[in-house]
């Protein structure tokens, strides 16, 4: 039975998140005949996007009216869901230059997107676009849900909860890695496929489609439950989906076996605090206070890479080029058809049909579901879907080790949005001084007004 409804799809031509989200939603059955809005600033792309979602539209039989807008205010009135993957851009013009302004005060950030000082700036240009959209809404669209994939998440999120009234959910794919890695432990346990290319959990086109299929093939075998706030989160659980046997005494075992090269940043934060943490070494360095001492140069030890800026631009002009000639071929629908659902989907589904459905990783204000932890911090943890939206499950307190760090990049986080939000100064120096990677005050200032300078265009409040 459809549930129609209208969905606002806005940065629709997101590289990251735009087509597997949008093609998950023409081939659902249950939103059949809904109304679906794309908005991106890109006018090229946004045809680009709207002629491929007319054309499978068709092929598949969503009978969904389609429109584009290159702005997002006209889009809203009467929306029931906004998707959010706006990015101010260059994206990795930008992320690059996050991580080299510090290096010239002698801060080597171990990654420079979510946490770090490049976690301040990347959120910094991002947060007021994104609550000018979550403004609009509660004038055009109150109830609506803002569905985020915008990163740095956990930061993005925090601003729309705080200073806005709209409810807010955010959506990542990193336990996904987390599966990976479980599944390369319990490999002849469980009968996992492990190909040789699958020797990281970086985010790197050399190891993509290998911890992919080790992916896929463990979250068909077992249930992860995890915690903690988003890429850095720690698994609470491992059992047999089937069976439901707990599986986590077998998972140290099997760990322990594999080679010390394989994420050693993760293998020795597991044997320190007891839990294992899920997104993998290359996101979980950006929160730890131990891995970018210019003087041992953790960064060497642990093996950790940086983002491959140059490479993933060209895959994103590269994946331009391909979509404009699949629109004119029109040739092949089902190589559209996504490995993986990056969550909005299930979330609109789900609400639409009162289903009670758990997903396992959702971003929402704690209520209380992780007692130790701030109430109205963004978490992130399985949530409940149906009719009432999306509710965190309960999981109780975390080890109080594990707590201490992800309250410090809870606060981080906060004082991000209300420094944006306020263009208070002494709020953003803040965020800085309390973030691991900074080990002197002088150089926190330098960077924050390098940041302030070089981004000027972009953070208007600073300068008002």
């Amino acid at each position: 039975m459809p549930y129609p409804t209208k969905i606002v799809c806005i940065g629709a031509g997101s590289y990251s998140f735009g087509m597997t989200t949008l093609v998950s939603l023409l081939r659902s059955p249950h939103l059949k005949g809904s109304e679906l809005v794309l908005v991106d600033r890109h006018a090229e792309h946004l045809e680009i996007i709207r002629q491929l979602a007319e054309w499978l539209n068709e092929v598949w039989d969503g009978q969904m009216t389609i429109s584009a807008h290159t702005s997002h205010r006209p889009a809203l009135p009467g929306a029931s869901y906004v998707i959010n993957a706006t990015e101010v851009g260059p994206r990795e013009g930008l992320w690059e230059m996050d991580w080299q302004i510090p290096m010239k005060f002698g801060v080597r950030q171990p990654y420079a997107e979510n946490g770090g000082p490049g976690g301040f700036a990347h959120a910094a240009r991002n947060i007021m676009p994104i609550l000018q959209i979550a403004w609009d809404m509660e004038e055009l669209c109150p109830d609506a849900w803002f569905i985020n994939f915008t990163n740095p998440m956990q930061r993005i999120c925090a601003a729309v909860h705080r200073h806005s009234k709209i409810k807010v959910v955010g959506l990542c794919h990193q336990l996904g890695v987390g599966y990976a890695m479980v599944g390369k432990a319990l490999k002849d346990d469980l009968g996992i496929t492990v190909l040789p290319q699958f020797t990281s959990t970086h985010a790197s086109p050399k190891y993509n489609k290998a911890r992919a299929v080790t992916s896929l093939e463990a979250q068909e075998k077992v249930k992860i439950t995890a915690a903690g706030v988003n890429h850095f989160t720690w698994m609470l659980a491992v059992r047999d989906r089937a069976t439901g046997a707990d599986l986590y005494p077998l998972f140290r075992k099997r760990w322990a076996d594999l080679p010390e090269t394989f994420e050693p940043l993760s293998r020795r934060v597991f044997a320190a605090f007891g839990l294992f943490p899920i997104p993998g070494d290359e996101h979980l360095c950006e929160y730890l206070p131990w891995v970018s001492d210019p003087t041992t140069q953790p960064w060497e030890k642990f093996e950790l890479e940086l983002y491959e800026w140059r490479t993933h631009s060209q895959e994103r002009d590269d994946q331009w080029v391909a979509l404009q000639k699949a629109t004119q071929e029109k040739a092949d629908p089902e190589a559209y058809i996504p490995l993986y659902s990056e969550g909005a989907l299930e979330v609109i589904e789900n609400i639409q049909m009162n289903s009670d459905l758990v997903w396992e990783a959702v971003n929402v204000p704690n209520q209380g579901q992780i007692p130790n932890l701030p109430l109205g911090a963004i978490v992130e943890l399985p949530g409940v879907l149906n009719a009432e939206g999306v509710t965190g499950v309960q999981i109780g307190a975390l080890p109080e080790g594990i707590a201490e760090l992800l309250r410090r990049e809870i606060t981080i986080s906060n004082l991000t949005g209300d420094a944006v939000v306020t263009g208070d100064r002494q709020l953003a120096l803040q965020t800085l001084l309390l973030d691991p990677v900074i080990r002197d005050m002088d150089v926190a200032q330098q960077i924050l007004d390098d940041y302030l300078i070089a981004y000027q265009e972009y953070l208007p409040t600073f300068w008002d």
